[in-house]
């Protein structure tokens, strides 16, 4: 069985004992998380389509752990005019484990 769900503002295809990185959700290692904004839920040939979701179904997680992502520079320079400018920015991300799918 699989579903597409929708966090962080965008959208994942998600199977039992799946590793998804998304953006971060609050909470700690071992806590258990509900997406309720389920797009679509299929096992086989029998598929449900929501408009927009897919009513009564949840898709449930355990959240793994809380990292973060790689640096990523965003330098900019004016030539000759002696003009730099260099920022970081580092993504902090969940990563989470599918426990279960109901729908």
């Amino acid at each position: 069985m699989y579903a597409v769900i929708k966090t962080g503002g965008k959208q994942y295809r998600v199977a039992q004992n799946d590793l998804l990185t998304i953006e971060r959700l609050e909470g700690e290692a071992g806590n258990t998380i509900e997406f309720a904004e389920v797009l679509m839920v299929g096992e086989g040939e029998e598929v449900k389509v929501g408009a927009p979701f897919v009513s009564g179904a949840k898709v449930t997680a355990e959240l793994v752990d809380q990292a973060r992502g790689p640096k990523v520079i965003a330098f900019k320079k004016r030539r000759r005019k002696n003009s730099r400018r260099k920022k970081g920015h580092r993504q902090h991300l969940s990563l989470v484990r599918i426990t279960g799918i109901t729908g």
